[in-house]
Order: C-alpha cells, then sequence, then structure tokens
C-alpha cells in the first residue's frame, strides 16, 4: 500500500487508529427517508452518495436492536458499500441480477430503487449463505426478488441477454475491511488474491452473455489491491471488446480509479472509482460501470410454463385473501408450488426447472388441506390498509416485547388472522381466537424473554 498510495499513505494508515464509522440505509418500500430522521431516536448524519442513508453514532445508538429493524424500516450497511448499487441505479420494471448476493445489502438497496416492479434475481453460490438473504429480503419486505443457489455458469445457460443490469459484488480478499473486520486480514495472502482475481474474471466472463444488449454491469471489490480491480477489469475488457466503461456519477469524495495499475492497457480505467478511507468516511471499495454495446445480435429468454396449483390449493389461498383482505386481486396472477408452499412468480420469469430454487417468487404461505397458514414474508411486505384487521403496538409498549418474545396477548379483536403492526409498520401475524392474539412471530426470530 505504500508504494501504491506515495504520499497519501501516512494519512491512510492513520485512519486504522480511529473506528469504523457506523451507517444504516432507509428502507424506501416501507417508509420515506426525509421524514425518517424524525421517527427515530438516533443521532443521524446524511451519507452523501446514497440520499436514503445515513451514519448514526454506535456508541450512543443501536439500531440492530430496535423494533424498526425487525420491522424492516431499514438495513445497516456499510456506507462504502452502498455505492454500488447506487452505480447499478436499477429502474422499475427493469430486470436485474444480484450474481453474489448474500447477506442482501445490496440486494434490498435494488429492491427499494425498482419499489417492487420488474424482475430481481438474488443468487448466492454458498449455500450457507443463502439463510440470511432470504431472512434480510423478507424483512424487508421484498415482493418482486427469485432467490437462487447455482453457479454463474449455470445461470448463463438459462438466462440468456435477459437482464437490463447486472450487479457483481465479486468475493475478494477484503483488504478494504481489515479495519471494520481484523479477523479478515488473518486470511489475506498473495495467493489468496490471485485465486480471488481468477474468481472474478470467471464470474464476469459468466455474467456478459446475461446481460441484453445496452444493458449495464456493475463490478465492485472490498479490497485495495489493482490486481482484483482494475487488472481483472483490463483483462476482462481486452477479451470483451462489446463492453465499455461508462463514468459513474461519483460523489466529491470518490477518487478515479488508476489506468497505470493495469498498465495502462485500458485508458477509460479513470473512469471507474475507488472509495478510499481517508477521503471519506467509510470502508475501502472499487466500482465500475460497464455497458454492453447496442451493435450485437439480441435473443430473447422465455417465459417459463408453470404447473397450475392444484384446485385445493387454490381454494384454500382464495378463502384466506377474502376472510383476512380488504381486496381480493392478491388471489389473481401467475402461482406456482413447491410441495405445499405457494408463491407468486412473476410472469416473464423464464423457467427455474433444473436449477437450486430457494424461493421462485414471492413466498404466500402453506396450503394445508383445510386451511392457508400465512408466511411471515407475506405479513411484511403487505399494507395495513390491504388487510381487514390489525393490531397496532407503539414502538415503547411493554406488550410489544411480549409479543415479539413469542406470548399470546389479551385480545377483543374479531376472530381470525390479524396482521401485528408497530406505530403503523408490519411486523408479524397473529391469529384471534377465544379473546387471545395467538403468536405466529416465527421461532426463529424471537426476541430473547430475558430482555426487559
Amino acid at each position: 500500500m505504500k508504494s501504491l498510495l506515495d504520499d497519501e499513505y501516512p494519512a491512510f494508515l492513520k485512519t486504522y487508529e480511529s473506528a469504523p464509522v457506523r451507517s444504516l440505509r432507509v428502507n424506501t418500500l416501507k417508509t420515506g427517508h426525509l421524514s425518517f430522521p424524525e421517527k427515530v431516536p438516533f443521532r443521524l448524519e446524511p451519507v452523501p452518495w446514497c440520499p436514503p442513508a445515513f451514519y448514526y453514532d454506535h456508541e450512543r445508538d443501536r439500531p440492530g436492536k430496535h423494533v424498526y429493524h425487525a420491522a424492516g424500516l431499514y438495513y445497516i450497511q456499510d456506507a462504502s458499500a452502498m455505492a454500488p448499487a447506487e452505480a447499478l441505479s436499477a429502474k422499475p420494471g427493469e430486470k436485474i441480477l444480484d450474481l453474489c448476493a448474500a447477506p442482501g445489502g445490496k440486494t434490498t438497496q435494488l429492491a427499494s430503487q425498482m419499489q417492487g416492479e420488474g424482475v430481481l434475481v438474488a443468487n448466492e453460490i454458498d449455500g450457507k449463505r443463502i439463510k440470511a438473504l432470504v431472512e434480510n429480503l423478507e424483512r424487508c419486505g421484498v415482493t418482486n426478488a427469485v432467490i437462487l443457489n447455482e453457479t454463474p455458469a449455470h445461470l448463463a445457460a438459462r438466462f440468456p441477454q435477459y437482464f437490463d443490469g447486472i450487479l457483481i459484488d465479486a468475493p475478494c480478499s477484503g483488504e478494504g475491511m481489515f479495519r471494520k473486520d481484523p479477523e479478515t486480514a488473518t486470511r489475506w495472502s498473495l495467493k489468496a488474491v490471485e485465486k480471488c482475481a481468477e474468481l472474478q474474471y470467471e464470474i464476469l466472463t459468466a455474467a456478459a452473455p446475461m446481460l441484453r444488449p445496452g444493458g449495464r454491469l456493475v463490478y465492485s471489490t472490498c479490497t485495495f489491491n489493482p490486481t482484483e480491480n482494475e487488472q481483472v477489469i483490463a483483462s476482462f475488457l481486452e477479451n470483451h471488446p462489446g463492453f465499455e466503461i461508462k463514468s459513474i456519477q461519483a460523489a466529491p469524495h470518490y477518487q478515479p480509479a488508476r489506468p497505470d495499475w493495469a498498465g495502462n492497457r485500458v485508458p477509460a480505467l479513470n473512469q471507474a472509482c475507488r472509495l478510499w478511507p481517508h477521503h471519506l468516511k467509510g470502508e475501502g471499495h472499487f466500482v465500475v460501470l460497464l455497458e454492453k454495446k447496442e451493435d450485437q445480435e439480441s435473443r430473447k429468454a422465455r417465459p417459463g410454463k408453470y404447473p397450475p396449483v392444484p384446485q385445493p390449493a387454490a381454494k384454500v389461498w382464495k378463502s384466506f385473501i377474502q376472510e383476512t383482505y380488504n381486496q381480493t386481486d392478491l388471489s389473481e396472477g401467475t402461482f406456482t408450488m413447491y410441495g405445499d408452499h405457494l408463491y407468486q412468480v412473476h410472469p416473464d420469469l423464464p423457467s427455474l426447472k433444473g436449477l437450486r430454487v430457494e424461493r421462485p417468487g414471492r413466498y404466500l404461505g402453506q396450503a394445508k388441506r383445510s386451511h392457508f397458514v400465512p408466511s411471515h414474508a407475506l405479513a411484511l411486505s403487505s399494507l395495513p390498509e390491504q388487510v381487514k384487521q390489525t393490531c397496532d403496538f407503539q414502538a415503547d409498549d411493554p406488550d410489544l416485547l411480549l409479543y415479539l418474545q413469542g406470548e399470546a396477548l389479551p385480545s377483543d379483536l374479531a376472530k381470525g388472522w390479524t396482521l401485528v403492526t408497530v406505530d403503523g409498520y408490519p411486523l408479524g401475524w397473529g391469529k384471534v381466537s377465544g379473546r387471545l392474539l395467538k403468536n405466529h412471530y416465527p421461532k426463529w426470530l424471537r426476541w430473547d424473554r430475558t430482555l426487559k
């Protein structure tokens, strides 16, 4: 680093004497970011390159322990890690792929940009990390996501020229995270850097045919060395002349990438961005925006055909909607079942047959023989005005903590499924029976009973 940064090295080194800054990003699927500071007890400061995001004082505040986090109002994320999704700038109605998605920070950011419209494919090759990805997307109320557990090469065969935008936050040596996560430094080696660069090039090569002509691809890492950044991109562009670098609408604190660190093979690399901890409040990141040239033959993936939902399952689902929701159009659309689990899928989605699928679409719940059990995901992606009955708590209500701990609560509400909310934001399901609100908050999310 000393040889790369030269005169800037002392300032860079000094950042390791201070604690990393902490930040969160408001989930605009749930609430507006302009009014958010007035709703929470946190001391907040805007993140310059991501309007819905704020720094918070980690010594004073613990937003991860506030009930609004459980309700999906925000995602705790490093400020620099928000830069790649900002560069891709997904739009409502587009088809977007987050190729290395877990744990879901960038995926939920893309989902906020898309506002529930279009197709968002979140892929994670590591099966051990899928659970966190699913939980974060469900918590944030994302309805248009497909969650896959596949290799990039396998996806390329199924999604030819399908996506308007692709985000590759590539596996890397993690040098930019050494201050925040010192354990990462213990796993670093020159050999690891070389292996990461090989893998990154393979991922880029597999992703290229999935992007439509005119589409956008963002490649990012959280590492400093040129081998995994400028040099990987230079090699990719030399072998893929159908792509070109586009400038990123960067914040003043972004620094240009260095073409000379890749032997000046691609002068346009100065349009890519580096985020250095001595130039901004955040950790290290590299971000480049590529565009696939229009003058290429276009192919389209065909929409998949899904078998019809069995009549008994369709019947209990429609009955649940009629009993629980004010609007019955939720029972319309394209649906599919995996076992007895019901999902709503996007009509333009190609067939997923043969792929490792974690979620083919919006998870609605479980169709039992005589009734329907709604999913936690359905609760968190519903609006209070959509349902016939809600039970609303204020954030400081002691009964709210009991609900989060899995307790049943006395209730005078009518019998049936009830959307439990906090200050009007969906939190989970309850079911009223015998003057009790029976608890359907997921067991794996319940709060510690020792909390007071």
